[in-house]
């Protein structure tokens, strides 16, 4: 097979950057393990997206917003952040912004599903699946992905399998691995007491919760503990499991019921050394796996895969050639601009804030008070979350 991009890897950054390129007048192939029926349906996975207003651009821009249901799609009005119990919190609203939501939240499996639904009826995009990638092959001027079925020669090969990624480890690109030792629990609970669409970020002492608001009278937990807690918790009873979500909670919803599956999530952080070799690339995880104590991970991908998308429209304005040297050393350079002091800042917050010495408590507490009265930190960290960039 011939393509002007090979993709390896079906997920949202990699069916977003099909689009994308697709839209731009390439030919791309995506070659995805799964089978197909996972991506024509993906099974509910626990986890809720928080959409910045670029990312919802970006998802609109590519016919994929569309295609998620109203019902699914959750406006966030106001975040709060707390330490400790009963301390002053750090709230962000949208007062004065001129939005009526900081973003959306929208379940992962929704977004796969849409962008999965547009990618099929794009021309110019053929899928794969059920498909293992053996290697990526340096042809000089081409490069040749091997993969089962039949090998895939184009111009450029881009890595979208995630932040273990295989193919990123075959072409020689290590990774900064930020192991924080530290298990997440994600599931629905469905609670008596309303959420007003507001997002709690709680650093309580010896665990971490946030209680996501989404549409139905429910909230997305996500707890974070040590593995072998998290793993006692997954599969403990449900009865005993909802009483034991209420009193980590401290009850603030009322009584809770889980009315979802239960999933587990290692908490790692990876940045590639490179995200660029000669005519290849990485987008999505496989090259900035985020922590997700600041919700930045899923949008940097969409932000990542869209500078990409205008670099390689720039060179194929240029010369043609949709891989030249010059393409990938423009992407990889504001790229990292833009991730490496969010990937930074993002585990520095997360040690200080998941730390149970004493210092660290009283600088908790006393960095949320001080951020909380400080407006122009407020306002910026607001802009950052709502990130209005070329909204449509």
């Amino acid at each position: 097979m011939h393509s002007d991009v090979t993709i390896i890897g079906g997920g949202p950054a990699g069916l977003a950057t099909a689009l994308s390129l697709e839209s731009a007048g390439l030919s791309v192939t995506v070659l995805e393990r799964a089978p197909q029926a996972a991506l024509a349906e993906p099974a509910f996975d626990g986890r809720e997206i928080a959409l910045t207003h670029h990312s919802v651009s970006v998802l609109r821009n590519a016919g994929a917003w569309a295609r998620i249901p109203p019902v699914g799609i959750s406006p966030l009005r106001e975040a709060r952040v707390e330490t400790g119990r009963h301390n002053h919190p750090l709230t962000f609203d949208t007062n004065g912004q001129g939005v009526e939501a900081l973003g959306y939240l929208v379940s992962n499996h929704m977004i796969r599903q849409a962008l999965y639904e547009e990618a099929m009826t794009r021309p110019g995009i053929v899928i794969r699946a059920g498909v293992a990638t053996r290697r990526v092959r340096d042809e000089g001027e081409s490069v040749t992905v091997l993969a089962e079925g039949g090998d895939v020669t184009s111009r450029l090969a881009i890595a979208a399998d995630g932040r273990f990624s295989e193919i990123r480890r075959l072409q020689g690109i290590g990774a900064i691995v930020h192991d924080f030792h530290r298990a997440m629990l994600v599931c629905r609970m469905a609670h008596e007491s309303p959420h007003h669409h507001v997002a709690l970020q709680w650093f309580d002492d010896g665990q971490t919760v946030a209680l996501l608001p989404v549409n139905g009278g429910a909230s997305s937990l996500v707890l974070t503990l040590p593995p072998d807690q998290i793993e006692a918790l997954r599969t403990m009873e449900r009865e005993r499991f909802n009483a034991n979500i209420m009193a980590r909670v401290g009850n603030r919803l009322g009584a809770m019921r889980l009315v979802s599956t239960r999933h587990v999530y290692p908490l790692r952080a990876v940045y590639a050394h490179r995200f660029t070799a000669r005519r290849f690339a990485l987008i999505g995880d496989a090259a900035v796996g985020m922590h997700p104590i600041t919700a930045h991970g899923f949008n940097l991908g969409l932000k990542g895969q869209d500078v990409l998308a205008q670099e390689i429209a720039a060179g194929m304005a240029r010369d043609g050639d949709p891989g030249s040297a010059a393409v990938l050393r423009r992407f990889s350079m504001r790229h990292r601009l833009t991730t490496a002091p969010l990937f930074a800042a993002t585990n520095g917050i997360a040690t200080l804030y998941t730390r149970d010495e004493s210092p660290f408590r009283y600088l908790r507490r006393a960095g949320l008070r001080a951020a909380d009265s400080l407006a122009p930190f407020k306002a910026a960290v607001t802009n950052m979350l709502i990130d209005r960039e070329k909204t449509a």
